[in-house]
């Protein structure tokens, strides 16, 4: 149903259009990652030294095959080759009309797939905010086990948010 591709320049654009709010902004790239507005420089810097064989980012965009569409982001980073882990970061299902299909449990899938598959990772994490519930479902009907929460941990303009820290290790992702 859907295919993960390497995201590049010419999907910008799409990304920016999607990322509309500041809060928004803090919810795809993390507090303080990016700056509001999100731009085509930031974006580029983002993927400046991803996605070569020796990168330890790797940034998707999630495409649906039946429409050839491009319909979300994802990414793997944070790769450490010394500790076999890698994060997942960055989800989004841009395009509204497809959200409530299981599309966020496939694109999880199809990264952990990369990570353990691929790269052999031993260990794979996310964080999330707390608020964020289907996430939260999502990655936990993936496999993933929350390990602690990580008490107002993101400054968003005045208020701190909460985030869950999940993960999980290659067994646990072989024996589904």
């Amino acid at each position: 149903m859907i295919e993960l591709k390497q995201f590049e320049s010419t999907d910008f654009q799409q990304l920016i259009n999607w990322i509309n709010t500041e809060e928004f902004l803090y919810q795809w790239g993390g507090a303080n990652q990016f700056e509001y507005p999100l731009s085509e420089t930031q974006l580029s810097n983002y993927i400046q030294n991803a996605n070569s064989e020796d990168s330890n980012t790797f940034a998707y965009k999630v495409v649906y095959k039946e429409s050839g569409s491009t319909i979300g982001h994802i990414s793997l980073g944070r790769i450490d080759k010394a500790n076999n882990k890698g994060r997942i970061g960055r989800v989004l299902i841009g395009d509204k009309s497809v959200r409530g299909q299981g599309i966020g449990q496939q694109m999880i899938r199809e990264v952990l797939s990369i990570a353990f598959e691929k790269h052999n990772l031993h260990r794979v994490s996310l964080g999330v905010y707390d608020f964020n519930a289907s996430a939260i479902a999502c990655y936990e009907k993936s496999g993933f086990t929350k390990e602690g929460l990580h008490r107002e941990a993101a400054k968003v303009g005045d208020e701190y948010w909460n985030v869950w820290e999940m993960s999980i290790l290659e067994n646990e992702w072989f024996k589904e």
